[in-house]
């Protein structure tokens, strides 16, 4: 029986030290972790409602009746209230509230403007480097469609500073149309000036007058039977007219939007974002937050927008699907957070309706396919259990892989598989610590476990949740050393196997181990074929993660170990000669070019590569 009077009694317990105050509370257990987190105009009033209502929903009297303690943190206003409320589900994901998951920064595309030679490129994260942005895009993929229209239309460079400096010959990109070959001096510096003005105002959205500037030149090379300079023009012309068809200048004219739309079924929802600028569709991204299965559809949209924008920025118009219940406090707020005015409104005739039913239906479709696989990845879980004859049930695997090379630069790699997918939240790469573990596959892997799991037993910060299942990319031996570590670890009901390939390494003739029995299964088995992917993907971030380790060993070049290079110097050498190689061939008339090295400084890298 739920009883939700021990949440009431802390509650009571604190109710007289609570000041009148707007602010945000945390209901915490008696682990002292976050149950939920919420906000409120009037911090006693609204606490008062929890004591005073005798017939909660299930959530709120399961949540009450874990509740210990309450902590309070007042603001001067509401709408502070409301980002601090944000802030905190984002951080602590509290198991009550709902949740927003899968959150990321969206790219952007950045042409600076204050380099010689302005090079485009994907910009992810923050917006420290002057320039131009536009964005956000849905995807990496949206941006660099975007990147390589403008590259045909325009011709800008992409490639990085280094390697711009230190070519002697312009590259494919050159040949193929997509740049105008700077590097080289193939183009002056007022026309690429003038194609990087052009390609900006034609990413904020004023095509037609490119266009038609485009056609005149053409027309004009054509009356002058410059007819190669014509043809390029009217190529440039077609991949304009390509990227304005693709990207669909939209029927509802929006400048710069967010259509927000949501569906929910079976206990679960898919909220789908488009990102509108410059009257283009810049991609959509489906999102599934956390929730009760009996929660509203419109209670999820408000938690959800003031969740997404608590780290965007915001545009001037957001148009949603159903109305919400705090839309005037957080259109208050997020035109208090971004200095301009912004309006929420909902789609209910018109070209904006006809955007929302796109978004919609687009919500609906990732739904259906979310609820399918997660279905389907049930029933891989049972199938696994079942084969195995596993006595608990699988909602998560992990999968364990070890990788170096002839015992340098060695990393262990855990993924992890639950109902809806692989959850990349999970994933954790080890550096081997001990030196006697680096070339021995069998030390690796009882480190790694070793690591992993005594930090979870010791419940220390940042630990993960125990999984159902353990699976070992390996043979009999590393079968016996991960059951082996596990039981040392005390965690005996924790099922491993291992997965080995055949004798030439081929795969669909795995062999598994499992509490010393060896399993096979027939070719065309989709458990078999599950198995093969999870484990293809623990192999994938092992080996991406090593050379990733080993990249990083090879740039802390020779010209970390002379005294006196710093990350400046270093930068400016690398930047100047294009590799530590290149560095090291030099003579010391040519280092003392280099900006910001002085002759005694220069003298010492001499010394240090030819004494």
């Amino acid at each position: 029986m739920i009883s939700s009077e021990i949440g009431k009694e802390a509650i009571k317990k604190e109710l007289p030290l609570i000041p009148k105050l707007p602010g945000v509370y945390r209901m915490l257990n008696s682990k002292n972790e976050i149950l939920y987190v919420g906000k409120a105009k009037n911090l006693p009033n609204r606490l008062k409602s929890y004591i005073a209502e005798k017939n909660h929903i299930i959530r709120t009297e399961r949540m009450l009746s874990q509740t210990k303690k309450i902590e309070i943190t007042t603001t001067s206003n509401e709408s502070e209230a409301l980002l601090l409320e944000a802030n905190l589900i984002k951080k602590y994901k509290p198991k009550f509230n709902i949740l927003l998951r899968d959150d990321k920064s969206f790219p952007f595309i950045f042409i600076g403007n204050k380099d010689e030679w302005p090079q485009i490129k994907r910009h992810r994260g923050k917006k420290s480097k002057e320039g131009f942005y536009f964005g956000p895009f849905a995807s990496a993929g949206s941006a660099n469609w975007t990147i390589k229209m403008i590259q045909k239309i325009f011709h800008l460079r992409v490639c990085d500073d280094t390697v711009f400096k230190n070519r002697e010959r312009p590259c494919i990109l050159y040949q193929i149309k997509r740049c105008s070959g700077p590097c080289v001096g193939y183009i002056n510096k007022e026309e690429y000036k003038r194609s990087v003005d052009d390609a900006i105002e034609f990413v904020s959205g004023k095509s037609r007058r490119i266009q038609k500037n485009l056609s005149n030149q053409m027309e004009n090379a054509s009356e002058n039977l410059d007819f190669e300079k014509a043809a390029i023009l009217r190529d440039r012309i077609k991949s304009l007219n390509i990227i304005q068809s693709s990207q669909r200048i939209n029927e509802a004219n929006l400048l710069e939007a967010d259509v927000i739309a949501g569906y929910k079924e079976s206990g679960k929802a898919c909220i789908q974002v488009f990102f509108y600028r410059s009257k283009q569709n810049w991609g959509n991204q489906a999102f599934f937050p956390k929730h009760d299965p009996d929660e509203k559809l419109s209670n999820i949209l408000n938690s959800f927008i003031s969740q997404f924008y608590e780290n965007k920025n915001v545009p001037s118009l957001i148009i949603l699907s159903e109305d919400i219940k705090e839309k005037n406090l957080i259109e208050k707020t997020l035109s208090k957070k971004e200095s301009k005015h912004i309006n929420i409104s909902v789609a209910k005739k018109g070209s904006k309706l006809k955007v929302i039913n796109q978004a919609i239906k687009n919500a609906k479709d990732s739904l259906n396919r979310k609820l399918y696989e997660s279905q389907n990845n049930k029933e891989l879980f049972d199938s696994v259990s079942k084969k195995f004859n596993l006595e608990t049930n699988i909602s998560l695997i992990e999968v364990y892989d070890n990788s170096h090379i002839q015992g340098t630069n060695s990393v262990g790699a855990l993924i992890a598989y639950g109902e809806e997918g692989f959850v990349k939240k999970r994933y954790r790469k080890f550096n081997i610590k001990k030196k006697d573990n680096e070339q021995d596959d069998y030390g690796m892997m009882r480190e790694v476990l070793n690591r992993r799991f005594k930090r979870a037993i010791q419940e220390k910060d940042g630990f993960l949740s125990f999984p159902d299942l353990v699976m070992i990319d390996g043979g009999k031996g590393q079968y016996s050393v991960a059951r082996e570590t596990m039981n040392e670890l005390g965690l005996h009901d924790i099922p491993v196997i291992a997965i080995a390939k055949g004798k030439y390494r081929n795969s669909g003739n795995e062999t598994f181990f499992h509490n010393g029995k060896d399993f096979k299964f027939e070719k065309n088995d989709p458990t078999l074929f599950f198995l093969q992917r999870i484990r293809d993907e623990s192999h994938r971030f092992a080996v991406s993660a090593h050379r990733a380790k080993r990249k990083k060993g090879i740039t802390k070049s020779l010209l970390d170990q002379i005294e006196g290079i710093g990350s400046m110097r270093k930068r400016a050498l690398l930047n100047h000669f294009g590799s530590a190689r290149a560095v090291e061939s030099a003579s010391l008339d040519e280092i003392k070019t280099v900006e910001g090295v002085e002759e005694k400084v220069a003298k010492k890298i001499y010394n240090f590569f030819h004494e």
